[in-house]
């Protein structure tokens, strides 16, 4: 009868240690799963920064030392249309007065010059932020909303230290809608791009 209670009481402390032990497993199993979704998110960020650095590094070495502001916007416009899938870059360099569009003219998307009113672009500047349609919209968007609902646009704040030289619109088919990475990676290389425009504009004017 001993040897029997024994026995089940051997049985019963083997059971309990095969549940804590597979309880344990599942606990390890979970955060080794963890840990790898860890590991594979970060290196997926790290691959993007890379890719990011890699762009504005050749975007750099691409305008490095031009002086003609129309070859500038040109070259800029053709590295964000080739990085961007061919979305559409128009830019409107602030002016003591008014603004001055450079746009590729490669598209009858929108016409700029008719949505984009003097009140809009200053707000747009004074804003000093990346605006979605939305935003555009509240600060004063107006035209053919039929057409406007049909895509995706952002600009851009073309900015150096407290001075605006305007903004970059970029827009593309809704059907292909602009994603905050794209956005991302041209933010990238706009404090550079501000500060050679700046820098065609004063040997322009000197």
């Amino acid at each position: 009868m001993a040897e029997h209670m024994n026995n089940k009481n051997r049985q019963q402390r083997l059971r309990n240690f095969l549940k804590k032990l597979n309880k344990e497993r599942k606990k390890q199993a979970k955060q080794i799963d963890m840990l790898c979704n860890d590991l594979i998110s970060s290196q997926r960020d790290f691959i993007k920064r890379l890719k990011t650095i890699d762009f504005r590094a050749n975007f750099y070495e691409s305008i490095i030392g031009m002086t003609d502001l129309n070859d500038l916007l040109t070259t800029a416009t053709d590295i964000i249309k080739d990085k961007m899938d061919n979305a559409n870059v128009v830019f409107f360099l602030n002016r003591s007065e008014n603004f001055e569009i450079f746009s590729s003219g490669d598209s009858h998307m929108i016409s700029p010059e008719n949505c984009f009113s003097p009140e809009l672009m200053k707000n747009i500047c004074l804003s000093n932020k990346i605006c979605n349609i939305e935003d555009m919209f509240a600060m004063g968007l107006q035209g053919n909303l039929t057409g406007l609902n049909t895509i995706s646009a952002f600009t851009i704040p073309l900015g150096i230290s407290n001075s605006s030289q305007g903004f970059i619109l970029i827009y593309r088919s809704l059907e292909k809608k602009l994603t905050r990475e794209e956005i991302k990676n041209v933010s990238a290389i706009i404090n550079g791009l501000a500060q050679a425009i700046y820098s065609c504009q004063t040997i322009m004017h000197s």
